[in-house]
């Protein structure tokens, strides 16, 4: 595939993957399929009452021509905890994986191979059965599609701005937060459009009871790197609490950084520790499957804009994105056997990816 300006999420591949649970019958197997429209009908439950989770991972092109998954098994563990959430079937792990690997297999020469680029997948489920009885429903389709993409921002590596404001949530303790289930997205709409219209990228969201605590990064974990008692750089994200998404990127960078020299803690971070302006917070990104990890260079709320750092990717956040990028990409070691290997014929004159 040329190695052209794809963006994210608007091309897609030329197959998806299918299968179908019915109460009582369980799961079909997986199907191979035409990428096109579902026939649905306007009485769905997913249409009336929000059954609908999804997940996004990504397969990436390997020195020797293959392709990999990056830890499938921690997404297909995380659409189970979202299933559950909103009272729909669990999914096998191995269905899952197999999904995900037909379309790999399927559309493998519909993977671009240039810089940074990747095939991001887009497992889903949703409630088909047509009733407009307010239960479980009783029928779901799940479904894999492939996107090939750049970069998430089209800017590239570069630091964002962030906008914060404390009359909107993301989630609270007991909702749905740790669920990837679209309602939530749905719900973060209104905010992102205001932080576009504050000159910022992303919306940082605060805890709902104080709205005190930094959450999340839009759509993604947050991280920012302050010293510890010694001076040494701490690398800092707020723990799990019922209310915050378990990233396989954060879960990823919590691993790698101890390996490369960085202590890190997860505890909560306040709002005012962030915006303090005293130079303690040294770097904050944000991290998630799309993006990889986004420098954020300042943050914005009612009072004014505080720069972070020098307002540019920082040290350690820089550092994190290249050794997990060297992993992904094959052009490092693989100790802890994070990727999955999809074997694919390679393309003609298909030049590694950098």
């Amino acid at each position: 595939m040329s190695t052209a300006r794809l963006g994210f999420g608007r091309h897609f591949t030329e197959h998806m993957a299918v299968a179908r649970w019915i109460h009582g019958a369980g799961w079909s197997g997986v199907e191979l399929t035409e990428h096109g429209p579902l026939a649905l009908s306007p009485a769905a439950m997913a249409l009336h009452y929000g059954q609908a989770i999804f997940e996004g991972l990504k397969a990436y092109p390997q020195p020797d021509g293959s392709l990999a998954l990056f830890r499938p098994g921690v997404n297909a563990e995380r659409f189970n905890s979202s299933a559950a959430r909103l009272a729909m079937p669990e999914l096998p792990e191995e269905l899952f994986v197999e999904a995900c690997e037909t379309v790999v297999r399927a559309d493998a020469d519909q993977v671009p191979r240039g810089p940074g680029q990747s095939l991001y997948l887009r497992p889903f489920m949703i409630a088909v059965e047509p009733s407009l009885g307010v239960r479980p429903a009783l029928e779901y389709l799940f479904a894999v599609i492939a996107s090939p993409v750049d970069h998430f921002f089209a800017d590239g590596y570069q630091a964002i701005e962030v906008w914060c404001a404390s009359d909107q949530i993301r989630a609270a303790r007991g909702g749905t937060g740790a669920a990837k289930c679209a309602g939530n997205y749905a719900g973060s709409l209104a905010a992102k459009a205001e932080a576009v219209a504050q000159g910022c990228h992303e919306v940082l969201w605060l805890d709902a009871e104080e709205r005190r605590w930094v959450e999340e990064l839009g759509a993604m974990n947050f991280f920012c790197v302050t010293r510890d008692e010694d001076g040494a750089p701490l690398l800092v994200t707020p723990e799990l609490s019922g209310t915050i998404l378990a990233g396989n990127t954060r879960d990823s960078l919590l691993r790698i950084a101890p390996d490369l020299g960085v202590r890190v803690v997860e505890r909560p971070v306040a709002l005012d520790e962030l915006t303090a302006g005293d130079g303690k917070v040294t770097e904050a990104f944000a991290c998630g499957t799309a993006a990889s990890v986004v420098p954020i260079g300042g943050v914005t709320t009612a009072e004014g804009r505080v720069r972070i750092g020098d307002g540019r990717p920082g040290k350690i956040t820089t550092m994190l994105r290249d050794e997990l990028a060297a992993i992904q990409y094959g052009v490092q070691q693989d100790p802890r056997g994070w990727m999955r290997p999809v074997p694919v014929h390679a393309a003609a004159g298909a030049a590694p990816a950098g």
